[in-house]
């Protein structure tokens, strides 16, 4: 064998393996299946066995994870956080029991706890006289990142202990992770707001955690299980009771925990869970299997990256093979055209399953799935019905790639597809199937900020043919809101009033309203500070779009479409008549106001005005609002119970002031 293509080999398998443990630990955003991951994995390993001249230290198989990102702050473990070694049939569990019996030297029984293995993010918690102090994630193993205000957020977990003899420095292991149902609605709200949905639960927990903001993490409503305690409690001898004292301390232990007698019993156990894992209402992917003893576990050690007294038996993800009958797309609420497989029914992980996604264009392309197929599928997370890939081999030789279609398959408008970009979209805003999710922006508080249209009401208006664009909102009358259910008149009229009241917002206000692709609150802003109308606007090229301060090429494409579609000039004429007129945006003196050129971040409750409305002011008087405190903050304002944003702010040495400061700098 040549031994420079051997070395070569496992160089390369150790930067796929790196560049992967970056996308999945760091950016929450794996690039390939768990699988496929432990098969480069394991193929490494056995590389490095057979040719050990090439063993590293560096070596992706000596480390956990990724290191953490800086952003956060770092933590040091105390006691390395180690990955598992992994196990993926019966054989594989046998040969993971006689080696615990040969390093014990002797044959000895040994008791084993199993543990559902949660697909979430791994996380350290210390607990200083019962008292919840920092949290972090895995990270390298060593160094996590600083992720203590995310996880108060989460309700189950006690910030303060119960219970009796508690010591003065706990530090346990547990994994943080979304539930089904909330994944699900936390999906539905990302792609209301134009955002990209998270490809599984996993990944949707993993990003919650990292964000700078907790307050986004709590609307997020994650959940834990604690699995383990890497301080010594006097008088445990035992994982499983060790377990038992955790839950008494009101810690959440999963109830399905179980402590077997042999090996034998442990196989039937994950045999048991690959049938039942469905039933969960949250997901797994594995059965973590330990010795139950303490003393044992001691006497066993750990080689550099896992336990030698633990290991995970990893449950397969049901394939199967079925007929792609057709290709249909499905237009969102936000105009994206999405491929969706239609399917000769076949059993799938608890279900029968008819439709599957195929994402977009280049997914189907790369794929190379074409309509009459037969096609590998599985349930991506044991949630989401997804094709694999084609079965070429028994592929009909007069299929043809499949190409998505040029006009919008509800409305008969163009689509576009920005550069750079997966997805295509209907621009047309009054496309019946972005109806509802349009209206409901249109009427946000950020946006035309339409009082008493909430979600029921909208889709009242729509399901019935009263609202059929957002400028019919303008031409509703008394009579036709009367017969709505729960609609009275004094509700009727107030409505009303609100809907003439928003006829007259700010120029930035009615942009962000209209939902353009890429085109949010500030560049909302940018756009009315530097065109004055919205007639302006419409008559620019994409040249001119392009060249504004902050818009660039990407952004600019898609204002230039939006306006380019006849469908939305007609509705904009018609909220010209019936009254929408903004002032124009005005630009004199702001830059010469008395936070001109100053970065400022509110932060906590202040009591004359609303954060936004705080944000406002900063605005009028020539400063920039931001969410995120860094280095470049000038100041940051603080209300009553601020958040994590006054804690980084005196920890970067950003001048803090109250809203009385605040208030005196404005009226300067």
């Amino acid at each position: 064998m040549d031994r420079e293509k051997i070395r070569k080999e496992i160089e390369g398998l150790r930067d796929e393996i790196n560049r992967n443990n970056y996308l999945y630990y760091v950016k929450d955003s794996p690039g390939i299946t768990d699988e496929e991951y432990d098969r480069l994995l394991r193929k490494l390993e056995d590389l490095e066995k057979q040719y050990p001249e090439f063993d590293s230290d560096d070596s992706p198989t000596r480390k956990v994870g990724a290191p953490p990102v800086e952003e956060f702050g770092v933590v040091e473990h105390r006691i390395p956080m180690l990955s598992l070694q992994n196990a993926f049939d019966d054989k594989e569990l046998m040969d993971f029991h006689d080696r615990i019996l040969r390093r014990l030297g002797r044959d000895v029984p040994v008791e084993y706890v199993v543990e559902l293995k949660f697909d979430g993010l791994a996380v350290s918690l210390t607990y200083e006289n019962g008292i919840f102090t920092q949290g972090a994630t895995r990270g390298d193993g060593l160094r996590g990142e600083d992720i203590t205000q995310n996880l108060r957020t989460i309700r189950r977990l006690p910030l303060s202990l119960k219970g009796k003899d508690i010591p003065g420095l706990l530090e346990i292991r547990g994994e943080a992770f979304m539930r089904r149902p909330e994944f699900e609605k936390l999906n539905e709200r990302r792609l209301d707001e134009s955002e990209p949905p998270f490809a599984n639960p996993r990944n949707a927990a993993a990003g919650s955690l990292r964000q700078l903001d907790s307050r986004i993490t709590a609307e997020r409503h994650l959940d834990i299980f604690i699995y383990g305690c890497d301080s010594k409690v006097p008088g445990i001898n035992k994982h499983s009771g060790m377990l038992e004292f955790l839950k008494e301390l009101k810690l959440p232990v999963n109830g399905y925990t179980t402590v077997l007698p042999d090996i034998r019993e442990v196989i039937k156990f994950c045999h048991t869970w690959r049938e039942k894992r469905g039933e969960l209402p949250y997901d797994i992917d594995g059965i973590v299997i330990k010795v139950n003893s303490l003393e044992l576990q001691a006497e066993l050690g750990s080689v550099s990256r896992s336990p030698r007294w633990a290991v995970a038996f990893k449950l397969p993800s049901t394939e199967v093979i079925t007929r792609l009958n057709n290709i249909e797309i499905s237009v969102g609420r936000t105009g994206v055209l999405t491929p969706v497989a239609i399917l000769e029914p076949v059993f799938v992980d608890g279900s029968t399953v008819s439709r599957a996604t195929l994402h977009n264009q280049d997914e189907i392309e790369k794929k190379d799935i074409r309509i009459g197929d037969m096609v590998l599928i599985h349930k991506a997370g044991q949630v989401i019905p997804e094709v694999i890939k084609p079965v070429t081999e028994r592929r009909d030789k007069n299929l043809e790639p499949f190409k998505m279609p040029d006009a919008c398959p509800v409305c008969g408008s163009s689509v576009y597809r920005v550069p750079g970009e997966v997805a295509v979209r209907c621009e047309n805003i009054s496309c019946p199937a972005q109806l509802e999710g349009r209206i409901r922006h249109f009427c946000s508080r950020r946006a035309m900020n339409i009082d008493g249209l909430g979600e029921a009401l909208v889709k009242q208006l729509t399901t019935a043919g009263i609202v059929k664009n957002i400028a019919d909102l303008y031409r509703l009358t008394f009579d036709d809101l009367m017969p709505l259910e729960r609609m009275g008149e004094t509700l009727a009229k107030k409505l009303l009033r609100n809907i003439e009241e928003s006829k007259h917002r700010p120029l930035h206000r009615l942009i962000n309203a209209l939902g353009i692709k890429h085109v949010g609150e500030h560049t909302a802003e940018t756009l009315a500070d530097h065109f004055g109308s919205l007639e302006n606007i419409e008559k620019a090229s994409e040249e001119e779009l392009t060249a504004v301060p902050e818009i660039g090429p990407e952004v600019g494409g898609s204002i230039h479409a939006f306006f380019k579609e006849q469908k939305n000039m007609d509705i904009l004429n018609r909220l010209k008549e019936y009254g929408v007129s903004p002032p124009e945006a005005e630009k004199a003196n702001i830059s010469a106001g008395p936070l001109s050129g100053k970065t400022l971040v509110v932060t906590g409750t202040l009591s004359s005005m609303t954060r936004d409305e705080a944000e406002e002011r900063i605005k009028q008087a020539g400063g920039k609002a931001v969410k995120s405190v860094s280095k470049k903050t000038d100041y940051v304002v603080v209300g009553a119970e601020p958040g994590s944003k006054y804690d980084k702010a005196l920890e970067l040495g950003v001048p803090v002031i109250d809203e009385e400061g605040f208030l005196k700098i404005l009226e300067s």
